[in-house]
């Protein structure tokens, strides 16, 4: 038997069931079902609704068939896991159940998903098809962009859009290969319609999306929303809501925001550096991820807030499958929505690459503010904050000043390093492994980089090395002040830790101060040194056998 933790309540991947008396098979299947359809849990069997633990019926105590039970009667056939775990004299059975791949039912046909009611609690429903799709699409499973809409024809399409469409192309330098090919041809290269079995050409989301009437997408596509608000306190000021197809509604957006971006600048050189509220590019791809991402069998619109010195862009439907807070930064791309996305790189209204969150942190972090925050996001929206503070200038300046030299752009991971380090002054490889969201060995080649540049300084042993900025980053930004600080600090600090282990302890040796201190051996000899001078410690015992001992002024 295991002994193990049972959780104290229920949530989304937790589920209790009571077995008192003999909880029925079809219940337990279902159960099971609910939960693969879902985010995956454990199913405790033998707990009641409150946490209470009763224990398992007499039937249930021999688990070895359970697995097979399960895997028979679902389809397609869910793989759980069984673990025993005694609590007492009472027996609960702990059943790990996958996050399904597919949508999964019983054998009796019967597909349910678990969810969360408004007051927090879960519950088991009937999963319906009408949402399928939605599921199908988180999980990558099928592009509902590239897929031709029920009912719609090419008489939904309006051509003034399409004009608008080539004339996007032309401004935001998209793929000119494009503007060579008639209307049909423009349309099978975008996926806007797909061309059925008999030759007729249908509008797909895609194709209705971007050049859509709005009346048909308003029939068609009714949860196609885009909401524009700016608050100043409770009062509202600006609340525009767009159903127009999405490149005459981002032209739109980007009206209504342009005057409240404001810009000032300064004299860098012979050049006049531009400083926005919010850099455009950062502005644009963060609106075009959430129209891209979002989930378009989910009603809700996009929502664009401006309050106070933030700008928070939210849109219908959760992470995707296999991208979580914990790996934006590295993960592959995965749209929701390919076809949509391959549309609008192909444009040219958002970064090639896919890498769109990359431009989003650049944006914000070269001009000194707060990287994006998605901090809000659950498993039904994503929610990005973006910081409109007043840019730092002196470091914009600095950074200027370095890629002018390198001749080329600063890496993202070195803009994270130096910008985290401008805010916190001094942190460690393991602060900065989670604000990269990469491993020790990949953080550590960018941060040994930068101290071979002369960017940051190194600061104790390998074990606890921590980084600051070097002094002459700090000249650069015209607060060398800032850096004697950090230093000075650190010194008394050291100083006042050796005085209090000595006074502990009796004695202490170079190896312990390096432990303690964390500092190379040259670093620990040199402090015991300057105490020793100062006559707060006393050496005893010579070379390696040396130690220090309480001087006349410890």
């Amino acid at each position: 038997m295991t002994s193990n933790i049972i959780q104290d309540r229920e949530s989304l991947t937790v589920e209790f069931k009571s077995d008192r008396r003999r909880l029925p098979d079809r219940e337990l299947i279902e159960a099971v079902v609910c939960l693969a359809n879902s985010e995956g849990g454990d199913l405790y069997l033998g707990v009641e609704d409150d946490g209470s633990t009763t224990g398992v019926h007499d039937a249930h105590r021999d688990c070895s068939g359970l697995p097979a039970l399960i895997s028979n009667r679902t389809a397609p056939a869910l793989t759980v896991q069984v673990e025993p775990i005694e609590t007492g004299d009472l027996l609960v059975l702990r059943i790990h159940v996958p996050k399904a791949r597919q949508i999964t039912a019983t054998s009796d046909g019967i597909i349910k998903r678990r969810r969360l009611r408004p007051d927090g609690q879960p519950e088991c429903v009937p999963f319906l098809p009408h949402e399928f799709a939605s599921r199908e699409s988180d999980l990558g499973l099928m592009d509902t962009s590239a897929q031709p809409v029920q009912g719609a024809t090419l008489e939904d399409l309006d051509v003034l859009e399409r004009i608008r469409l080539r004339r996007f192309i032309e401004q935001y330098n998209g793929d000119r290969a494009l503007l060579a090919l008639d209307d049909a041809g423009l349309d099978g290269a975008l996926r806007l319609t797909l061309r059925t079995p008999s030759g007729e050409r249908l509008p797909t989301l895609t194709g209705l999306l971007l050049l859509g009437r709005e009346d048909a997408l308003a029939r068609l596509v009714p949860a196609h929303e885009i909401a524009f608000q700016v608050l100043d306190q409770e009062a509202v000021r600006l609340n525009e809501f767009l159903r127009a197809p999405l490149l005459a509604a981002l032209e739109r957006v980007e009206t209504l925001f342009k005057p409240l971006n404001s810009e000032t600048e300064f004299q860098d050189g012979l050049f006049r550096v531009p400083v926005p509220r919010l850099d455009p590019r950062a502005f644009r791809e963060a609106l075009a991820n959430a129209v891209t991402h979002r989930d378009y069998a989910r009603l809700g619109a996009v929502h664009l807030r401006l309050e106070d010195d933030t700008l928070s862009i939210s849109n219908p439907g959760g992470l995707v499958e296999g991208v979580t807070l914990g790996n934006l930064l590295v993960t592959e791309p995965r749209p929701r929505n390919p076809a949509l996305a391959d549309a609008f790189k192909r444009i040219g209204l958002v970064e090639r690459t896919g890498r769109g969150v990359d431009l989003i942190y650049r944006g914000l972090l070269r001009y000194g503010r707060h990287p994006p925050d998605y901090g809000r996001t659950d498993a039904h929206t994503v929610v990005v904050r973006l910081s409109l503070a007043d840019a730092d200038q002196d470091f914009l300046r600095f950074i200027l000043e370095v890629e002018q030299k390198r001749s080329n752009s600063l890496s993202l991971d070195e803009l994270i390093v130096l910008s985290l380090l401008r805010r916190h002054k001094r942190v460690n490889k393991a602060e900065l492994a989670e604000q990269m969201q990469k491993d020790a060995v990949a953080v550590g080649l960018v941060l040994e980089s930068l101290v071979e540049s002369g960017l940051l300084q190194a600061h104790g042993s390998t074990k606890g090395r921590s980084y600051t900025l070097s002094p002459s980053v700090y000249q650069a930004m015209g607060n060398t002040a800032e850096y004697a600080r950090q230093a000075g600090f650190d010194a008394i600090q050291q100083e006042q830790m050796v005085r209090t282990y000595v006074r502990e302890h009796g004695r202490i040796r170079r190896q312990d101060v390096v432990e303690l201190c964390r500092l190379t051996p040259d670093q620990a000899y040199k402090l015991l040194r300057r105490l020793h001078d100062a006559q707060v410690i006393e050496k005893k015992g010579d070379k390696k056998a040396s130690y220090y001992v309480p001087g006349a002024k410890i």
